[in-house]
C-alpha cells in the first residue's frame, strides 16, 4: 500500500501545484487514499520531496531526479518478491502474483515506462498487460520472467 500511496503522490505533485502537506494530505484522500498528516510528513521525507519556485513564483513539492532510480530499484525487489508466472495470449500478458500483491507488481510494471506497453490492469492475484503486438508481448514475457519465484 505504501508504494501504491508513494507512486500516487509523485503522479500528484507532478500535475498538480501543490505547496503544503495539507494540500497533499487533501488530494490523497480524494483519490481514496486513508492517510494522517504524519503518515504524509513521513512520505516527503522517504520520497526526499523538496520545494522549488513554480512558474508564478511560488514554492511547490517536487522531487529530485535520483527517487526515480531508486523507485525502480525498489520495484525490483516487488517484482522479485511477488511474480510467480509470466504466460503470453497473443498481445496479452498474463502475470500470477501471490495474493494481494498484483496490485504493487503491476505498479512497478507500470513504472518500466515501455512504449510497447498499452495499458495494465491489476486484480487480487493477476496482471493483464495489453502490448502493442505479439512480439512486443514476447520480449516483455522474456523481461519479467528473471522475476518469477
Amino acid at each position: 500500500m505504501k508504494l501504491n500511496r508513494h507512486g500516487k503522490i509523485l503522479e500528484l505533485i507532478k500535475t498538480h501545484p501543490i505547496t503544503t502537506q495539507e494540500e497533499l494530505l487533501q488530494k490523497l484522500k480524494e483519490e481514496g487514499y486513508s492517510v494522517t498528516q504524519s503518515t504524509v510528513s513521513r512520505d516527503i521525507k522517504t520520497l526526499r520531496l523538496q520545494k522549488s519556485h513554480s512558474v508564478d513564483g511560488s514554492y511547490r513539492y517536487c522531487a529530485p531526479q535520483s527517487v526515480g532510480h531508486d523507485l525502480k530499484n525498489g520495484f525490483a525487489g516487488i517484482l522479485s518478491g511477488s511474480v510467480i508466472s509470466v504466460l503470453t495470449a497473443q498481445n496479452i500478458v498474463v502475470v500470477k502474483t501471490f495474493s494481494g500483491m498484483a496490485s504493487a507488481a503491476c505498479a512497478a510494471i507500470d513504472s518500466m515506462n515501455l512504449s510497447t506497453v498499452v495499458g495494465s490492469l491489476a486484480g487480487d492475484d493477476t496482471i493483464f498487460i495489453a502490448c502493442t503486438d505479439n512480439e512486443s508481448a514476447a520480449n516483455l514475457l522474456v523481461a519479467l520472467q528473471k522475476y518469477t519465484s
